[in-house]
């Protein structure tokens, strides 16, 4: 009797320890970084039409090769609003999955644009962008929790004295849970997005 008391105790210790082993405390999933198939940048300037172009993969991580509409051609002294749109066309139009941008939104403290750009390109920002060092200058429009998204960012062109300006724009989108902070940078986490369109301004 004394052992069958005992085998029963050890069982009811099990059961508790099994409940209690699935508690909230328990670490979370893996947060994966998100699919994205098209990324469209809209340039708005105060008056005229909008410039956009859009970095097109249809196939995700597959060997199909990413198509760039660009380049992104710019008018000289103007200012802009950017615009930045994320879609996944793997998934269907109604999955909540189709429409990342919305879902960056959501998850903004776990999300952050990077840019870089040839230098002299702009006069505000001025610099070359905040891929290589965090602390330069980008317009983000958009602050979440006091930390920047990078969904809509403000930009104006040089001034420029010769005919073109030519160079590059590299947009990063980087996913960062539990590392996103005042200081991350773009080496921390993993890169949602990454690409690099030709860019002039004249």
């Amino acid at each position: 009797m004394k052992n069958l008391k005992f085998v029963f105790s050890l069982l009811i210790v099990g059961s508790v320890l099994l409940f209690t082993g699935c508690g909230k405390d328990d670490p979370k999933p893996e947060n994966i970084p998100e699919a994205i198939t098209k990324a469209t940048l809209t340039f708005t300037p105060t008056t005229g039409a909008p410039v956009i172009v859009t970095a097109t993969d249809p196939d995700g991580d597959g060997p199909q090769p990413r198509v760039l509409s660009g380049p992104i051609s710019l008018v000289k002294n103007t200012s802009y609003t950017l615009t930045v749109t994320l879609i996944n066309e793997l998934a269907k139009p109604t999955d909540p999955e189709y429409n990342v941008t919305d879902e960056v939104k959501e998850e903004a403290d776990e999300h952050m644009f990077f840019f870089a750009w040839t230098n002299n390109t702009f006069s505000n920002p001025t610099g070359n962008g905040n891929i290589d060092n965090r602390s330069d200058p980008v317009n983000y429009n958009d602050i979440v929790k006091n930390l920047p998204l990078g969904l809509s960012t403000a930009w104006t062109t040089a001034n420029v004295a010769s005919d073109i300006i030519a160079g590059t724009f590299n947009i990063v989108l980087k996913h960062q849970p539990d590392l996103k902070s005042a200081t991350s940078k773009s080496t921390d986490g993993e890169s949602d997005l990454d690409v690099t369109f030709e860019l002039s301004v004249r």
